[in-house]
């Protein structure tokens, strides 16, 4: 008998038991979630606040990790798990996996400005910067952007844009590598397809 949770088990030798029944592996659950302003992403709250799993407390699925994170202010795409393996290939900074965001601005950033989010700023000891900054739109007071990360630190464009003198009114997630948003609506949640799961799985090369 094995008390230890984090004892080795070699899978192809060894067999799992309670109670004489073998135990067999979950099956994996990959799930997109159109994450709503305001929810917090984590299982519980010290605050009281509402998170992703109150959203998803009805849908009926397995325990999911989040694979990477939303801050509580941002909205989009949110990809959920149970396989641990596959979500640390997505969020590994070695794997420069596109993250697409669009991001409303106060202000009218300049192509000085998008050219200095492409070079990135010293933040405390964190080099912050795009790979991609390009302008979407821009009216009288504010502009959208169009802002891709192939690694993410802590509000990392929020930080940015901060330093370069731009507040962020709306930050949006729409696509993680070669999967977009798309039409899935705010608060809604559907299952990868396998070819969806395939493509985003950095272990295939």
């Amino acid at each position: 008998m094995v008390r230890d949770p984090y004892h080795p088990v070699l899978i192809d030798r060894q067999q799992i038991a309670v109670d004489g029944h073998p135990v067999k592996p979950a099956e994996c659950v990959y799930v997109a979630f159109n994450k709503p302003r305001g929810l917090v992403v984590s299982a519980s709250d010290e605050h009281g606040r509402a998170t992703v799993y109150t959203a998803l407390a009805a849908a009926g699925l397995p325990w999911l990790g989040p694979v990477g994170r939303l801050d509580k202010a941002s909205e989009g795409l949110l990809l959920l798990s149970n396989d641990t393996t596959w979500a640390a290939g997505i969020t590994d900074p070695a794997t420069h996996l596109d993250k697409t965001y669009h991001v409303q601005v106060s202000g009218q950033p300049d192509v000085a400005v998008l050219a200095a989010m492409r070079t990135g700023i010293d933040d405390a000891g964190d080099l912050l910067r795009a790979r991609r900054a390009t302008l979407l739109r821009a009216g009288e007071k504010n502009a959208w952007l169009e802002v891709v990360l192939d690694e993410g630190r802590n509000r990392h464009i929020r930080r940015l844009l901060a330093a370069l003198g731009f507040d962020v009114l709306r930050l949006i997630r729409v696509s993680v590598g070669s999967l977009a948003l798309g039409e899935l609506a705010k608060g809604q949640w559907r299952q990868l397809s396998a070819d969806e799961v395939d493509a985003l799985d950095t272990r295939k090369g």
